[in-house]
């Protein structure tokens, strides 16, 4: 597991991966309750907080990918598949580490709006896992980091829109309703809002279950581009 601790150490070494991974969540708790959701405002934009964390963390990767490190580290007997499959695990142990804080900082603080934090720790998580496998299928698509990173912001925001982040998905077209079904920020408001509700859990299977197809989906698609 070299290739994994390494990644955890350099993620965490860096000012802006430290930013994004302790000083903003510590900000995000704290926010009131407010909008048309009834949900703390840190909570539900929560989901742009993690696509962005898991960008700035899969860059790290394509920075590899352009700096020929497999070529590097070609005699070792590390393969693509180990050497990916080993930073993304790190990167999704970050992410969940980050949201058992967030979770626990709703018991806290928001106990009195969440139905069931456990579902709310799941979909924090499987979102996390989610926008790690987007962020590797779009950095799959750039040879450019810095092409990369320059979309992905609008990118972002779009799925946010998509998502109902900063209006009500009622709100919208009927047609551009579906097409949000498409975007995983949809799903991942579906679940939170089935965590304030507090209904039973196999509710929240079904939001769940599609953010781990989009999962996979984006994980194949990722993956398919060698670092060397």
């Amino acid at each position: 597991m070299t290739i994994f601790n390494f990644a955890l150490i350099r993620s965490v070494r860096s000012l802006p991966n430290l930013i994004l991974l302790l000083g903003l969540p510590a900000a995000v708790v704290v926010l009131p309750v407010g909008g048309w959701h009834g949900l703390p405002l840190g909570y539900h934009f929560y989901e742009i907080l993690l696509l962005f964390s898991a960008s700035k963390l899969v860059h790290m990767v394509m920075e590899d990918r352009k700096n020929k490190m497999m070529t590097r580290i070609g005699v070792a007997p590390v393969t693509h598949f180990k050497y990916l499959a080993q930073n993304l695990l790190a990167f999704a142990l970050l992410l969940v580490g980050q949201s058992v804080v967030v979770t626990f900082s709703a018991w806290l603080l928001h106990a009195d709006v969440f139905g069931s934090l456990i579902q709310l720790f799941c979909m924090f998580s499987v979102f996390s896992v989610t926008a790690i496998s987007f962020s590797l299928a779009w950095c799959s698509m750039f040879r450019q980091p810095e092409s990369s990173t320059a979309v992905m912001l609008g990118i972002i925001l779009i799925m946010a829109v998509l998502g109902g982040t900063f209006f009500p998905i009622q709100a919208m077209p009927a047609s551009l309703q579906k097409i949000a079904m498409l975007s995983p920020t949809y799903w991942f408001h579906e679940g939170i809002m089935l965590a304030k509700n507090g209904g039973l859990f196999a509710e929240q299977l079904t939001p769940l279950g599609i953010l781990l197809l989009f999962a996979i989906a984006f994980m194949l698609v990722g993956s398919r581009r060698k670092l060397a």
